[in-house]
């Protein structure tokens, strides 16, 4: 252990304090630290191969992507007596993600109780950093307990005063309404002039001219990129789809079948995946769930899965969207107020993923886990405000000529003072208004200002094109008002997820006491009609 470029000199508590551990209710009384805090990659590289499998061998319940200062948080709290406490430094992630499962989460599932916290505090070093301050009790702990200097019943592992220690369960009321967009993996399906691997688009119309069927198999293709940029969401692809015909049916379409043979079935024979050689002229992903859901809707809500902002948007259902497009089978305004309120982004922020500095919505964590308010997709008043805001917002974009990108850059700007941007703001506080009655929370404030999503203590940069990185800037509830949300979500969240729990058991209940009567009545009827048998008793 000692050798090697990573070797390490081993520590024993035990051995090194042995008047700790050798009394009875052994541990010590208090600990106090400032441990450090490193990614999953900066861990790896810096021990030597298989301490990542250790850690989660040693620590039950631990996730290989947690930050290494959970593990401290569990050691500390491992060496401690019965009734006695400690006191860590970490940064606001330990309260997050798979980092506050491994910790904190474990910690207060097992006989841990958070008793004082104060969160995002700004380290008084040079460093910009923003840490959390926590104070574990091990056992019950009946006396006060603080939260950033307020009084509470209890300190979640999310550091909220309410909603539970665990991740938030999935709503079966959320099932079959949110899909990805096809994975067609070849562009060479596609007709675009703006790529070396797809066909023409003039090519495409000469062949639809030449044979009309062709059409059949033809669609407009949209994904991401278009939808943020374009100020009306308009596709600027086509591309050839078979669904999932067999070959000798996708061969009634040669002129298609021909420019799928060439561009995409080369890449697909080199593949790894023997559905994706065998099945050459269909896509990867077909996302035949997606079809069926939306076959019967004019339109759909769209919102790319990776994006500086959380942005929702109609599409018409007839074309193909891609694989980094979420795809809800959603119609009304009522249902993009719910999806595009602060109520849901603060959701999605924090349950969500990141790719850089960019949010990563992915729908099984942001969406299928969401409690929605009751009756949400038919609400009149959501639908009333939220089809004024969509519609003052998609003619801002026209009349600007600016996408949904740089829309809310500018919504989110605090030297912004153009008056349609106000407007669009006070829409917005609007929108957020009606989703807080619907749940009943009309107490919670829509108030907003202007925040820093991260703490940046560098004055704005240039970057390598020598424009300036600006800082950010987010216009959004306060942390105070996040946090209040966040806790009341939970608590629904698990609430509704018991409700469906014992729904489930209900049902099941009575399919089986229907079954027992069906049963019953089938044996009397046997008896009814069999015959006088001496000794055949049917009861």
């Amino acid at each position: 252990m000692r050798s090697g470029d990573k070797g390490i000199i081993p520590f024993n508590w035990d051995i090194e304090f042995p008047e700790v551990f050798d009394r009875e209710n052994s541990g010590f009384d208090a600990i106090i630290g400032n441990p450090p805090f490193a990614g999953k990659n900066t861990t790896i590289n810096a021990h030597a191969p298989g301490y990542q499998d250790w850690l989660k061998e040693v620590y039950p319940e631990s996730h290989g992507n947690s930050d290494i200062v959970a593990f401290f948080f569990r050691r500390a709290f491992e060496i401690l007596r019965e009734g006695g406490t400690f006191g860590l430094i970490a940064t606001n992630t330990i309260a997050q993600g798979d980092t506050r499962s491994t910790g904190l989460r474990w910690i207060c599932q097992n006989k841990g109780t958070i008793y004082n916290s104060q969160k995002r505090l700004k380290w008084p070093g040079l460093a910009a950093v923003v840490v959390s301050v926590i104070n574990v009790f091990k056992g019950i702990y009946n006396k006060v307990k603080l939260l950033n200097g307020q009084e509470v019943p209890l300190i979640s592992a999310f550091l909220f005063h309410a909603g539970g220690n665990e991740n938030p369960q999935i709503m079966l009321a959320n099932k079959s309404k949110s899909f990805r967009g096809s994975c067609v993996l070849g562009m060479g399906f596609t007709f675009d002039n703006t790529s070396d691997e797809a066909t023409p688009i003039a090519e495409m119309y000469q062949l639809i001219e030449e044979n009309p069927k062709n059409a059949e198999r033809i669609f407009p293709y949209i994904g991401g990129a278009e939808v943020n940029s374009s100020p009306t969401q308009t596709h600027h692809r086509y591309i050839i789809n078979f669904g999932d015909l067999a070959e000798d049916e996708a061969w009634n379409y040669p002129d298609l079948m021909n420019i799928v043979e060439q561009k995409v079935k080369p890449k697909r024979l080199s593949d790894n995946r023997a559905a994706y050689k065998k099945y050459w002229w269909q896509y990867g992903e077909k996302r035949v769930e997606l079809w069926q859901a939306i076959s019967g809707l004019n339109r759909v809500l769209v919102n790319s899965e990776v994006s500086s902002h959380l942005c929702f948007a109609y599409q018409p259902s007839n074309r193909v969207f891609a694989h980094y497009l979420n795809v809800y089978p959603l119609s009304s305004f009522a249902s993009f107020c719910g999806l595009q309120s602060r109520i849901h982004e603060i959701w999605a922020r924090f349950f969500g993923s990141s790719l850089e500095d960019r949010l990563r919505y992915t729908i099984s964590d942001c969406f299928e886990t969401f409690p929605f308010p009751e009756n949400w997709e038919t609400n009149p008043t959501l639908e009333a405000v939220g089809k004024e805001y969509y519609e003052f917002r998609a003619a801002l974009m026209v009349r600007n000529n600016q996408g949904l990108t740089d829309t809310y850059n500018r919504f989110h700007d605090p030297e912004e003072r153009d008056a349609d941007i106000l407007k669009l703001r006070l829409l917005h506080a609007a929108m957020d208004k009606a989703v807080l009655e619907a749940y009943g929370w009309s107490d919670i404030p829509t108030d907003c200002t202007f925040l820093l999503d991260y703490d940046d203590e560098n004055e704005e940069e240039e970057t390598d094109n020598g424009r300036q990185r600006k800082k950010p800037w987010r216009y959004r509830w306060t942390e105070e008002v996040h946090d209040e949300v966040l806790a009341r979500l939970l608590d629904l969240n698990q609430e509704r997820a018991n409700m469906e729990i014992l729904g489930g058991k209900a049902a099941q209940k009575k399919t089986k006491a229907k079954a027992s009567k069906k049963k019953a009545s089938k044996a009397r009827k046997i008896k009814e009609d069999a015959p006088i048998i001496p000794g055949l008793n049917l009861e």
